[in-house]
């Protein structure tokens, strides 16, 4: 598969200012008020394969996202002054990305998610290799997924979810294969389709 970087920024221009994917607010589970967030896409090249760089986030108490694979990245500070600034803030962070080591490709599209955040994902271009500097707090490990495995559509599939046991209402979520032991699901993995729909790696 032939990733061009220059090829992915010009098909994210040309998508800026469409409306992002909407999933209504749970009750009880969000609050009222929708949270700017971002989180950042780094792309690289590991042994002649392009792949996306996920993390695993710590174990935590009262954390409803402890333990699941996802991007770097974040709620908005009131100090951003940018939703990118959030991202590469949060990516530096969590994982120790320099901003200046990165080349930013361009803004892919946004989801809202039922727990009422409004995520922005930032597309980049990691060197690779690089020294990482995960945080204990916040970063399990890391994952590298191919790009080819990803796009592959026998390696994902959509089911019917319920975000508590007790809940009502049930909503469409992808879920893709176990990757080296770990599962890719929820909003993170629709960032990941939409991303690779926007740039025409799938249809």
């Amino acid at each position: 598969m032939i990733i061009n970087p220059d090829e992915i920024k010009q098909k994210l221009l040309k998508t800026q200012g469409q409306q992002g994917r909407y999933y209504p607010p749970i009750p009880g589970l969000a609050g009222e008020e929708k949270h700017p967030a971002a989180v950042l896409i780094p792309l690289l090249q590991d042994q002649g394969t392009w792949k996306i760089l996920f993390i695993k986030r710590t174990q935590a108490e009262n954390d409803r996202h402890s333990g699941q694979i996802a991007f770097p990245g974040g709620r908005a500070d009131p100090s951003d002054t940018t939703l990118m600034n959030t991202a590469l803030r949060e990516a530096e962070e969590e994982i120790g990305l320099n901003p200046r080591d990165l080349e930013i490709l361009g803004q892919s599209s946004s989801i809202t998610t039922v727990t009422n955040y409004e995520v922005t994902p930032f597309v980049s271009v990691l060197p690779w290799p690089y020294p990482l500097n995960l945080s204990q707090i916040e970063v399990e490990k890391i994952l590298l997924i191919p790009i080819e495995w990803l796009a592959d559509p026998h390696n994902h599939r959509t089911n019917s979810w319920k975000p508590e046991p007790a809940a009502k209402m049930k909503f469409p979520v992808i879920f893709f294969n176990d990757y080296q032991g770990e599962i890719l699901w929820g909003a993170t993995a629709q960032i990941v389709i939409d991303f690779l729909e926007l740039i025409e790696i799938i249809p």
